[in-house]
């Protein structure tokens, strides 16, 4: 299973093997995934280290993912989400924790496409517009999780664009905070 985009030619990029070890992992964690693995902290992603395979995984894509990760993991050992629904403070932690969520995704700062090109920047700028207002809960038309996954965007030649696989990677993450939000 390819989870990330991979390196071209004769680089060396993460050990897709062990990326998805730790992935697998993480998943098990969060209540996603295999319930047969042993559970991962925070602090173990973030210490986290692969070694380098020829074909690998784009180190940069996975480093993205894993910070997404992190983030959901403290928030689960902080205040599990459908505990903390329960409790009178449950709530305003929660849309605490959106808000930062919110705030990363303004933040972010993608890198530029590889000899020209990359995904239309007026488009992802939009796309990530509407997922600062999901967040927030300050729209009628919020943008699941599902859509998302399945968000295709238009490539631009010789024009400045953002790269695909820091694109990608970011939204695989931000996928899984809004999973969150619709699980609310």
């Amino acid at each position: 299973m390819n989870r990330f985009p991979r390196v071209m030619g004769m680089r060396s990029g993460y050990d897709p093997a062990e990326v998805d070890a730790l992935v697998a992992r993480i998943e098990a964690t969060l209540g996603r995934g295999k319930r047969d693995v042993e559970p991962v902290t925070a602090d173990e992603v973030r210490r986290a280290t692969f070694r380098g395979r020829r074909g690998g995984y784009h180190e940069t894509a996975v480093d993205f993912a894993l910070e997404a990760f992190v983030v959901a993991l403290e928030t689960m050992a902080k205040s599990p989400l459908r505990l903390a629904m329960a409790e009178p403070t449950g709530d305003l932690l929660r849309e605490e924790w959106f808000e930062t969520q919110a705030a990363r995704v303004e933040r972010v700062a993608f890198r530029p496409g590889r000899m020209g090109t990359g995904y239309n920047e007026d488009e992802i700028d939009a796309f990530l517009d509407r997922i600062v207002a999901t967040l927030r809960g300050t729209t009628a038309y919020p943008v699941t999780a599902k859509e998302v996954r399945a968000a295709k965007f238009s490539t631009v030649l010789l024009r400045p664009g953002y790269l695909i696989a820091d694109v990608d990677a970011f939204l695989a993450g931000i996928a899984d905070v809004l999973e969150q939000r619709e699980g609310g």
